[in-house]
């Protein structure tokens, strides 16, 4: 028997200069995670500088590859499916053949992207993460470099340049003097790039999420996660110069670099650092979404659209973990006194923790908090700042087992200030009580209410429901702590 899906699944094909990848994602959903990606590497941009043509091997690879894609997007069933075509296809003498080969061998639709499209493409992609990026994208392909603006949500200046890491090694080999004379030839155009100083610079693009793995192995920072991850930028050009300048023997002892890339990472290196030179950013922040994420960006209904990733994701892990889906909303509320001046980031981390507060009741006890604080750091959140998902890993941590001075309390330590750490011990806290209070069932909190006054923290429970005949412990009085109150005073209050 056929089980019909809510919403099909959708998919996107990349026709790039150096590989062709289809991703299919769930329709229904307000973070595009992949139910399916796969790569294959076919070279459709290689020579291009020099013949202006296709690579005639690369052709016959991308059309046996496209094939199997578009195959496996229909028996897979999916809603829609947009083939998009980049800068070699756009470029090449032979591009509009290979456009309509493809058309006729698989009927087809395929749409060859201007440079203009494809920047803003790769604004949206990291807008569909952070909603409020301010600075400039770049995005580093096989045959372009994209460099485009956003601020409030929205996409501004653009320019696409043939500084791909293929058209770059083609055109200057090994001659770093050469390369970098060819970058700053095209940079030195771009009269807007200055508007990135002091904002964020946002890169994107296999090369520099490889070049993103050697700066978190250099600073042996705690979190191996690639998308947002941000360096100083000072920091960020000492590493990049190493990288530009290291054999490649010396990057094949990087873990997790496909090898694949480490020819290009020299090149791809040398650019960054220009851009970075020339924008004056703030802080560098790597994003593994680009192009593929905009155009699934671009698609989504509006109500979608409107929801932030974060709570997207963290609502439906409740809905599909939680005993009681409903329960993390009627936590947001009933801790909110707790909090009367919070920032709208520590509410949105607030929100998170409440949704997945229960979506790890099915795992080990002896191992609970430990699998929820490991498990919280790997989600795959969209656009989530390592702070963050550190952030909201510990205040769970907390939730399932009071306060911790093991290895992940030291990660937490490490990555946050005192009053970050502060706020995630007494949300965990919180969480606890409220669980301990409720048992995770929903309604029963909305007949209670917590709050701190002059030095107690009181819980007002109605007189007339056995519900609430619960006795104080430890987690009452480590609230409490949390709180710099003496104690937790029960009220039991007869409804009026």
């Amino acid at each position: 028997m056929k089980i019909k899906r809510k919403q099909e699944p959708v998919g996107i094909v990349d026709i790039g200069s150096n590989s062709i990848r289809l991703c299919v994602y769930d329709g229904a959903a307000r973070v595009p995670v992949p139910l399916f990606n796969e790569k294959a590497v076919c070279a459709l941009g290689q020579g291009l500088g020099t013949s202006g043509r296709l690579n005639p091997e690369g052709v016959e690879k991308a059309v046996a590859a496209v094939g199997r894609f578009v195959a496996l997007t229909r028996a897979m069933e999916v809603e829609w499916l947009d083939v998009l075509a980049t800068a070699a296809v756009r470029d090449a003498g032979d591009g509009a053949d290979f456009v309509r080969r493809l058309e006729r061998s698989f009927d087809i639709e395929v749409k060859v992207l201007s440079g203009g499209q494809e920047a803003k493409l790769a604004a949206l992609g990291v807008l569909c993460g952070i909603p409020e990026a301010d600075g400039v994208v770049a995005d580093l392909g096989g045959g372009s470099l994209e460099l485009v603006t956003v601020q409030d949500g929205d996409v501004g200046g653009h320019v696409t340049m043939p500084l791909g890491v293929l058209r770059m090694a083609e055109a200057a080999g090994d001659d770093r003097g050469k390369a970098g004379e060819l970058i700053d030839h095209h940079l030195k155009k771009v009269k807007w790039l200055t508007t990135g100083r002091g904002r964020a610079l946002y890169a994107v693009g296999g090369a520099w999420r490889a070049i993103a793995r050697i700066c978190i192995a250099q600073t042996h920072h705690p979190l191996t996660v690639l998308d947002t991850f941000s360096l100083d930028p000072r920091e960020a050009l000492r590493i990049i110069d190493l990288v530009a300048n290291q054999s490649r023997k010396s990057l094949e002892k990087v873990p997790g670099v496909s090898k694949k890339r480490l020819s290009a990472l020299p090149l791809a290196a040398l650019l960054l650092d220009r851009i970075i030179r020339a924008t004056q950013p703030d802080r560098l922040v790597f994003s593994i979404y680009g192009m593929r994420e905009g155009q699934f960006f671009k698609r989504l209904p509006e109500r979608l659209k409107q929801q932030n990733p974060l709570i997207s994701v963290c609502r439906l892990l409740a809905q599909t973990n939680s005993r009681f889906p409903e329960h993390g909303d009627e936590l947001m509320a009933w801790l909110a006194p707790l909090f009367p001046q919070e920032t709208p980031r520590e509410a949105k981390l607030r929100h998170a923790a409440c949704l997945v507060s229960d979506i790890f009741w099915n795992e080990h006890p002896d191992y609970r908090a430990e699998q929820a604080f490991l498990k919280v750091l790997r989600l795959p959140f969209m656009g989530v700042p390592h702070r963050d998902r550190i952030a909201l890993a510990y205040t769970i941590l907390v939730r399932y087992q009071g306060d911790d001075d093991g290895a992940h309390g030291r990660m937490a330590a490490q990555m946050l200030d005192d009053d970050e750490l502060r706020r995630c011990r007494l949300s965990g806290q919180a969480l606890r009580l409220a669980h301990a209070v409720s048992g995770g069932a929903p309604n029963l909190l909305k007949q209670t209410r917590l709050l701190a006054d002059r030095g107690q923290l009181i819980l007002d429970v109605p007189a007339d429901n056995p519900a609430f005949a619960i006795e104080n412990d430890r987690t009452f009085d480590r609230l409490a702590k949390a709180l710099d109150c003496e104690s937790l005073v029960f009220r039991r209050v007869i409804p009026a």
